[in-house]
């Protein structure tokens, strides 16, 4: 009698339980920010929206979140908002328009121009003719690190000797006396700036007021940003550039599936923001920071609905 009830309990629970689609959210390196966050997110999704089973997947963070969406390849990603207006637009690595909106904004990213401190580099012009990590390959850093040095008339093709590395390389290969100079566009407070700061002295190169607006005006997902004195340890407040992150969808997702996500996001927030910090600016109020790219519509509805 025990094994039939138990055979039948299992009969009724087995559908649902196949029913559930399997999904991944693209994150970045697990040493930055993206990865913990795309985790978190992931679990209030699969908690949360019926039949949904998301997991977060490393990647190269960005430009390949925002491909795999489109092929269909991933429900989300989380990437810059400048790699986003990219697609959208059908610019810098992307040869044609990209049917992509976005769920919601999460928070800044940070350019991080790192370097030792005895190195003797104080400025952007001093990268001329060094060693230079610009970021993973097929991510948002390494099109900022580029953007950014073009614009201070460096090209990264002759006049430094670029290697492609994410958070985690970077940093070690600092360490290790293999590069100059290297970049990390990730939050305020990322783990892997952080921890390089507590075992070398280390300089965070500024972004002149100058070089600030002309970089903007080319670049206008941008705007300065300062980052405090004491973020990390013994860096001073330094003045530097911030660009959005978002969660990029494909424009085929369905209304539904879209309300649903970024219902289950906001409703759940506080979850996320017991794992990573930074998701105290993931608010509705700032879900429209993207200029240029729409909202999709699932996504819009929800938000309308706030306001009611």
């Amino acid at each position: 009698m025990f094994y039939r009830a138990l055979t039948l309990a299992l009969l009724l629970i087995l559908p649902s339980a196949v029913q559930a689609e399997n999904y991944s959210i693209g994150t970045g390196g697990q040493s930055g920010i993206y990865y913990p966050f795309g985790g978190a997110l992931a679990k209030v999704w699969s908690d949360k929206v019926p039949d949904v089973n998301v997991k977060a997947e490393v990647t190269a963070a960005s430009v390949e979140n925002t491909i795999k969406v489109v092929r269909g390849d991933m429900i989300a990603g989380i990437a810059m908002g400048n790699v986003v207006l990219d697609a959208y637009n059908g610019e810098g690595k992307f040869r044609s328009k990209m049917p992509v909106k976005t769920l919601f904004a999460l928070y800044p990213n940070l350019v991080h121009t790192l370097a030792l401190e005895k190195s003797g580099i104080k400025s952007l012009a001093d990268l001329k003719g060094k060693r230079i990590s610009l970021g993973a390959p097929a991510s948002g850093t390494a099109v900022t690190a580029a953007a950014l040095l073009a614009s201070v008339g460096i090209d990264v093709k002759q006049d430094i000797d670029a290697v492609y590395l994410n958070y985690g390389e970077t940093t070690n290969a600092l360490a290790n006396g293999q590069i100059d100079a290297g970049f990390i566009v990730g939050g305020q407070g990322v783990g892997a700036v952080t921890q390089i700061s507590l075992t070398h002295k280390v300089n965070i190169i500024p972004v002149s007021d100058a070089e600030s607006a002309a970089f903007i005006e080319k670049n206008p997902a941008y705007s300065q940003y300062t980052i405090p004195a004491d973020v990390y340890n013994n860096v001073g407040a330094v003045s530097t550039l911030s660009v959005w992150n978002v969660i990029v969808v494909s424009a085929k997702m369905s209304d539904e599936m879209a309300y649903n996500l970024t219902k289950s996001a906001f409703e759940n927030m506080d979850d996320v923001r017991k794992v990573v910090k930074v998701a105290e600016a993931t608010t509705p109020e700032n879900a429209h920071r993207l200029a240029g790219v729409p909202l999709h519509p699932g996504a819009q509805k929800y938000l309308d609905s706030l306001v009611k």
